[in-house]
């Protein structure tokens, strides 16, 4: 059985590939039944909760319940810890009981037969160990992993699918944690995209966060624990996705949060000059990458998108050409079954987002440039095609090579600039007689007469997902070694719930 699971902020969608239909995946809270499961890890001591079950356990003070999980990934690495307080938990282990959590609800739904093979989706900007921890919690889980799809992309498909547009659409997608707008070339069942541009830290949560801090005050919401920080969000998730057009007030019931606090109003007019400061950073996103080309129509999607003012804002700088999915928090799930589906004929090429380059020395070690391995706008090859390869030849001429990998935005004359995004660092024996040496770090770096005679190659792979492997091979000595390339340079060891990054007021 092959699915399309977008693994969202606030909610995991799933959606089926059944002979040319994509139905959603329901799932039981206990009290109804929803197209959704929330992505929520209920913890206390060793034992775990996750979805619905985690959610039943909010009024349990006991209980601590983790919201967001996919907003830690950008500041993650594969042994980076969740400090929830009385804990430290592998935010892997996490990842991977909710891969497991909805796992067990497509077996009951489907039986213990059936093999899952899906295709997951990532934000467009999701940089390489958002997209391996991603891959790897499911594949522990038990599913077979396909492929990955970004999401904007995905919801494309959906949109090609249903509508059967030929053209250049904008592909608006705010989510409840990220935001990816991508220009995509449409013409029957072949995607192209263009350009792409993100934010990788600005969703629905961010506005959950300004109608609390609106409701309780900013020194009551620092002093809230937990418990009563998750109540007091969903609160205000639930109220912010029940607003219309027409709301003139937002009534929040604050007694779950803390006995005795009542309920509170706030104006409709004061929310949305509050969050108008946010979505104007999509639009002006949105506005850039339109500018690579006309566009025939805009696309949005995403669960956050649902909020009044973002279609407002959108139309008063589009126009006519602004299409609201009927689908805004499904879209992507069903663009990712579509492409799962190996009869659905679809083909698509996403690009190279940044510049991906490695330092060099030049004039003799007395200037560093970057050399641009895959530039900016670079096509990634289709699913399951060749990888895209790029090789680099020289003689070395020092013992030990330093590679240091970068991803830039802007590159000019050699240096890098703009948003830069440092990648791994690795050593690589050139002297043939360093090659059993189990700690290159501890051999200092020089000259060599016996590398300078080495001929070495350097080459470069990239697949359809974006990810990169370098094998570095001695030619003249005949021994070679590959490095998976990933960003886990500079990553935390250790995350916390409360510090998780929002794309607050402050930053504009």
């Amino acid at each position: 059985m092959r699915l399309g699971i977008d693994f969202g902020t606030t909610r995991i969608v799933a959606a089926v590939a059944d002979r040319g239909n994509y139905p959603l995946v329901s799932f039981d809270s206990g009290d109804a039944t929803y197209e959704w499961l929330p992505p929520l890890v209920a913890i206390n001591g060793a034992e775990r909760r996750y979805g619905w079950k985690a959610w039943r356990m909010q009024t349990e003070p006991r209980w601590t319940i983790v919201r967001s999980l996919k907003r830690y990934l950008d500041d993650a690495g594969p042994s980076t810890l969740l400090d929830i307080g009385s804990t430290q938990v592998p935010l892997l282990e996490l990842l991977t009981g909710l891969a497991r959590e909805l796992r067990q609800t497509l077996i009951a739904e489907y039986g213990n037969t059936e093999t899952f093979e899906i295709m997951l989706g990532v934000p467009a900007h999701a940089n390489s160990n958002q997209r391996f921890l991603t891959v790897e919690a499911f594949r522990l889980a038990g599913f077979s992993v396909l492929g990955l799809l970004n999401e904007p992309s995905a919801a494309s498909i959906e949109f090609g699918h249903r509508q059967k547009i030929e053209g250049r659409v904008l592909v608006y997608d705010l989510g409840g944690g990220t935001f990816d707008v991508s220009l995509v070339e449409m013409s029957s069942k072949s995607h192209r995209v263009v350009a792409t541009e993100g934010i990788s830290n600005l969703g629905g949560d961010d506005f959950d966060r300004i109608l609390a801090e609106m409701a309780v005050g900013e020194a009551k919401l620092a002093a809230l624990n937990p418990a009563a920080l998750f109540r007091l969000e969903e609160e205000c998730r639930r109220q912010k996705e029940a607003l219309h057009p027409n709301t003139r007030r937002i009534l929040l019931d604050l007694d779950p949060v803390e006995e005795g606090w009542g309920q509170t109003a706030i104006p409709i007019a004061g929310y949305y000059a509050q969050c108008q400061p946010l979505v104007a950073r999509t639009v002006e996103a949105a506005t850039r990458v339109a500018a690579q080309g006309d566009i025939d129509a805009l696309y949005v999607t995403g669960g956050a998108s649902d909020l009044p003012l973002v279609p407002r804002m959108l139309r008063e700088e589009f126009g006519r050409k602004v299409k609201r999915s009927e689908y805004t928090r499904s879209a992507t799930a069903i663009g990712l079954a579509i492409q799962a589906d190996a009869t659905s004929g679809y083909t698509l090429w996403e690009v190279f987002t940044r510049n991906f380059g490695v330092w060099r020395e030049e004039d003799e070690g007395r200037r560093m440039i970057l050399d641009v391995i895959f530039p900016q706008g670079t096509r990634l090859p289709a699913a399951g095609a060749p990888p895209l390869v790029t090789t680099r030849t020289y003689r070395p001429a020092h013992n030990v090579g330093h590679f240091r990998y970068l991803e830039a935005s802007q590159v000019e004359g050699g240096q890098p600039s703009g948003d830069l995004t440092v990648w791994d660092e690795i050593l690589f024996p050139f002297d043939p007689a360093l090659t059993e040496s189990l700690n290159l770090d501890s051999a200092p770096v020089e000259r060599s007469a016996a590398a300078a005679i080495q001929q070495i190659e350097e080459k470069y792979s990239c697949d359809s997902t974006g990810r990169v492997t370098v094998s570095i091979r001695n030619a003249s000595s005949h021994y070679s070694r590959e490095y998976p390339l990933s960003r886990w340079s500079g990553k935390a060891p250790v995350v916390k719930p409360s510090g998780r990054k929002r794309a607050r007021k402050a930053s504009l």
